[in-house]
């Protein structure tokens, strides 16, 4: 059996996903390929419930716990503890996703049709 197709992803995680519906949505042909089976995928977010960081989220506010851009960023940056030379490029993808997640992320999925609900609020998610 022969295919054929612009790009091939490798993984349907939540990134593989994000990565396929961007490129379908460009008009380029695409093979996902994941090593679950169709009904488990989704990577880690399906094991998870998938649950979702987000950014001061309506959310969030509804439920009165206080986020803001520079919160999640000090709270990503003291776990991980970016303390080594080497850690430059970690440190440039947390900016990256703490900007991802406190701007279009939450647009981007409803777009897609992802609807959202409050989570059960845990000391993990604060």
């Amino acid at each position: 059996m022969a295919y054929d197709a612009d790009v091939i992803v490798i993984g349907a995680g939540l990134a593989g996903l994000a990565a396929t519906a961007e490129l379908v949505d460009a008009g380029r042909r695409v093979i996902l390929l994941d090593q679950e089976p169709e009904q488990s995928i989704g990577g880690q977010a399906h094991w998870s419930f998938g649950g979702l960081f987000f950014v001061d989220s309506p959310e969030q506010r509804r439920l009165r716990i206080k986020d803001s851009h520079a919160l999640a960023l000090q709270d990503w940056m003291g776990t991980a503890a970016f303390d080594r030379a080497e850690d430059h490029w970690p440190r440039k993808w947390a900016e990256a996703y703490v900007d991802f997640a406190a701007g279009e992320k939450r647009s981007w999925l409803h777009g897609m049709g992802v609807r959202f609900f409050p989570w059960a609020v845990s000391y993990t998610d604060l």
